[in-house]
């Protein structure tokens, strides 16, 4: 009855008073017609399944029904040995989800300003791919949409060693100076040119003749000094700016060893090639890091509580407090499927429900198949996920660090575990009701 009690008063006065999204609402799911005892069953089964096959020592969840929490509950660890128990406001690196998180909503505002059109060659705005011929012509909208036959990645950390594994002195110092700024890792900073060399190999690239469906992040590499030009504003800046502060993101952000934040960070892999250690604390990925662990494939980390702040900011089109930071119209476009015809299921930046999703069974099904054809996220490869599905009005995020101690361990995508969790709620929603 106390629950009950509780829940009903804090959903009255956001009803009387429109709290801020700013500071989240939480209630149980009970008072929003979903069977709790259902939920916590079958939740704590999915993860305490997802632990004992080593898909990752720990996680989380966190769950929002309309503008809500119904649903924030740790499981495991930080890792295996068991001495560091997985907290709510635990900061995780996002991995891929840094693109929905950091540059794609400056460009989406850039799109809003007319500073920048989705069917313009890309090169009107990067001018090195004026000189391309055969990256000239591909439109933004074919880049966001993995329509434009970029290679999918390149691994620049080959430049940085050398054949016998060891760090080369040109490019990667232990001590920082006017010439190595941007740091890799404890002790470890990268020659301010290597971002020049990165951009040049990208420039240089090959792009293939068919135009299909092929998932890359090279252009994300350099989206931040894209938007730094447009904008006139340094790219943390501008994020923190015109995003993460007016959505209470207190935590949003790079390089979180800088910001000296009290909240424990989750580890990711034992790093066996790069830096020879543990990564805690530094993006996991090689790439983002050689930029110094600012970029837009990877490098920002975040809170449960941030992440689901930016995704009902996506689920309400753009809306937050009643302002539009940026237009539903906008909003649509970005989340809307591109190239349908050409089975390509992706929207501009976002992921996007396989294009028969609601008629394959879960094992085949991406994400849940009771998840709206309008829903979109993106999944992060150090094991996170965010999605938002304006529609049923469920948003889901998911973080764990599936790559301790090794990438090897892929059963978090063998298990279907989150395909598993959110059907869950979507099965959970109405149950209540009914009994």
């Amino acid at each position: 009855m106390k629950k009950t009690t509780v829940s009903f008063f804090l959903i009255t006065l956001v009803m009387q008073f429109g709290f801020s999204q700013r500071e989240l609402i939480h209630a149980y799911p009970a008072n929003l017609g979903f069977d709790e005892d259902f939920i916590n069953q079958k939740v704590d089964s999915i993860m305490e399944m997802g632990i004992d096959s080593l898909a990752f020592p720990g996680a989380q969840l966190l769950v929002a029904k309309n503008d809500t929490v119904i649903f924030h509950k740790a499981y495991g660890f930080h890792t295996y040995d068991k001495k560091q128990a997985v907290a709510l406001n635990d900061l995780y690196d996002l991995a891929s989800v840094t693109k929905i998180s950091g540059p794609l909503p400056a460009l989406m505002k850039l799109v809003d300003e007319g500073k920048l059109d989705l069917d313009k060659p890309f090169s009107t705005y990067w001018e090195p791919w004026q000189h391309q011929k055969d990256k000239k012509d591909l439109t933004l909208r074919e880049i966001l949409a993995h329509q434009a036959g970029l290679v999918p990645y390149i691994v620049f950390m080959q430049k940085v060693l050398r054949k016998n594994g060891k760090l080369k002195k040109r490019f990667v110092h232990t001590s920082q100076d006017d010439k190595f700024q941007g740091q890799v890792y404890d002790k470890l900073y990268i020659n301010n040119r290597f971002e020049r060399k990165m951009n040049r190999i990208i420039n240089r690239s090959k792009v293939s003749e068919e135009k299909k469906y092929t998932y890359s992040g090279l252009t994300f590499l350099i989206f931040p000094r894209l938007i730094e030009q447009l904008t006139g504003t340094d790219y943390q800046t501008y994020l923190d700016e015109n995003f993460y502060h007016p959505l209470g993101c207190h935590t949003l952000g790079y390089l979180p060893k800088e910001n000296h934040y009290v909240n424990n960070i989750v580890p990711t892999e034992i790093d066996t090639l790069f830096r020879k250690t543990l990564v805690q604390g530094w993006v996991h990925d090689e790439n983002a890091s050689l930029k110094g662990g600012v970029s837009g494939n990877a490098g920002l980390f975040g809170t449960a509580d941030d992440l689901v702040k930016l995704m009902l900011f996506y689920q309400n089109y753009g809306n937050v407090d009643g302002k539009q930071l940026i237009s539903a119209e906008t909003v649509k476009e970005f989340t809307t499927v591109q190239y349908p015809e050409n089975e390509n299921y992706r929207g501009l930046g976002f992921d996007k429900p396989l294009l028969n999703n609601s008629e394959l069974p879960l094992e085949k099904a991406y994400p849940s198949p009771l998840a709206s054809p309008e829903s979109f996220g993106h999944s992060g490869f150090t094991g996170t996920f965010v999605w938002a599905d304006p529609v049923k009005k469920l948003t889901f995020i998911f973080l764990s660090n599936r790559v301790y101690p090794t990438r090897d361990h892929r059963n978090l995508y063998s298990l279907d575990i989150r395909q598993a969790l959110q059907d869950v709620f979507y099965k959970a929603e109405g149950l209540n009701i009914q009994n």
